[in-house]
């Protein structure tokens, strides 16, 4: 397989934009940062939680500590394509995402309690320790397409731009395509600035000029607020005192 990075520990920022706010800040960003190799691309979820979904409302209430997991593939994978399956973790602000390599069907059974993978790394026993601390199962599948810039200067800065955010609560299997319903609004892209540390002055300066102001946003906390809770309490899945 080829090489990717496992391990992350970075501080995220996100931005809600509109398609002006978009245009004029890839403007401004042009001589700092450039696209990475990936071009437009889609990035493909399915996030696990409890059947009660215990990881989203512990995480929308914003503790110290909070954790998911999900199963993550760029384009839609076949069976023997390469997927993520990732534990994502917050902690004081900091965000540390930890992930390992599977084939896609040896994914799917790992996460279906169906047989561990014959692989041994620390990483590896982290997800091991979530499924056996809580009974995860597939609960959305949650795309979007994303064009990801990098500094020249610090390749270490990033800033991502996610647009077509879609979601379904059905099909739950990476391999059976990209499609869903609009979470996001179309006139709204959501930007991600991923920091190794402190923001550079220039960027804060930036979006101060652009009026471009941080928001607290979650794409499965949305998707669950928006759509999944709502369908609990119409079918009394789901008691609220």
């Amino acid at each position: 397989m080829a090489t990717y990075q496992d391990v992350f520990a970075r501080y995220e920022k996100k931005y809600k934009l509109t398609l002006s706010q978009y245009a004029a800040l890839r403007r401004w960003l042009q001589d700092r940062m450039e696209v990475d190799s990936y071009g437009l691309h889609t990035i493909c979820n399915i996030y696990y939680d409890t059947p009660d979904f215990q990881l989203i409302r512990t995480s929308l209430e914003k503790p110290v500590y909070k954790e998911k997991l999900r199963l993550r593939s760029y384009g839609v994978p076949g069976g023997d394509t390469p997927v993520f399956v990732e534990l994502k973790k917050k902690l004081d602000g900091v965000v540390y995402k930890r992930r390992v390599s599977l084939p896609l069907r040896e994914a799917k059974r790992y996460l279906a309690y169906e047989g561990r993978p014959d692989l041994d790394c620390q990483i590896l026993r982290e997800i091991d320790w979530a499924l056996a601390r809580y009974p995860l199962e597939p609960k959305a599948f949650i795309a979007y397409d994303r064009i990801a810039l990098f500094g020249r200067e610090d390749p270490d800065l990033r800033i991502t731009f996610d647009c077509n955010l879609r979601w379904r609560d059905a099909f739950l299997d990476l391999s059976q395509g990209d499609w869903g319903q609009p979470l996001l609004d179309k006139q709204e892209i959501l930007m991600e600035a991923k920091l190794p540390a402190a923001m550079p002055l220039w960027l804060s300066h930036v979006l101060d000029r652009l009026q471009i102001r941080q928001t607290s946003f979650s794409k499965y906390g949305a998707c669950y607020q928006q759509n999944l809770f709502p369908a609990l309490l119409s079918t009394g899945g789901i008691c609220v005192a």
